[in-house]
């Protein structure tokens, strides 16, 4: 199903007074969501975010258009299964979102490593209805695919309890150990 939205969710700022053109959902986070979301489970759909940043708003518009699918499947596969979709559905269904402010992007942490610093702003539930921000420094890891060496970037979910020991293979299969590779950042 495609829903046409003028503004992106992503691209509402509501602590900035800059009157740039945002861009509408169409062009900007849909196309991510409608391929991945197309594509058979866990398999990558064929338009994927390029950078950390693209795929922290998407993730944002996901939440704010409830789609919990497409949170799973763009965090990283060995973490998959340990999310809970419902969860994740009420929370972002039980969430009255306001907007997305992106403060800092660290592109390039290590060889397949970055960070995305951001607000995710959000109205309370009382009477006065007052905006309040979640301030996050979120970490992303590109994986390469063995079949067919694509790239692709998936959000590192630092709430996930898993249990793996600093010096096992790395979560992500770089095949580095842990320590040295996502550890860092987790």
């Amino acid at each position: 199903m495609s829903i046409s939205l003028p503004v992106c969710p992503c691209q509402i700022n509501p602590s900035s007074d800059d009157i740039s053109a945002p861009l509408l959902y169409t062009d900007c986070c849909q196309p991510f969501h409608d391929s991945l979301l197309s594509k058979e489970a866990n398999k990558i759909g064929d338009v994927n975010p390029d950078t950390a940043e693209r795929l922290m708003r998407s993730r944002y518009s996901a939440f704010v258009l409830v789609k919990p699918e497409y949170i799973v499947k763009t965090t990283l596969p060995s973490q998959q299964n340990l999310l809970e979709i419902k969860s994740i559905e009420s929370w972002a269904k039980e969430t009255d979102w306001a907007g997305l402010e992106i403060v800092a992007h660290t592109p390039k942490l290590g060889k397949r490593h970055a960070q995305v610093k951001f607000k995710a702003y959000f109205n309370t539930s009382d009477s006065l209805k007052k905006i309040q921000a979640h301030h996050e420094l979120s970490a992303f890891v590109k994986v390469t695919g063995k079949a067919d060496n694509n790239a692709t970037w998936y959000f590192l979910d630092p709430t996930i309890e898993m249990t793996i020991s600093q010096k096992q293979p790395c979560i992500c299969g770089s095949g580095e150990k842990f320590k040295r590779c996502c550890g860092a950042y987790i």
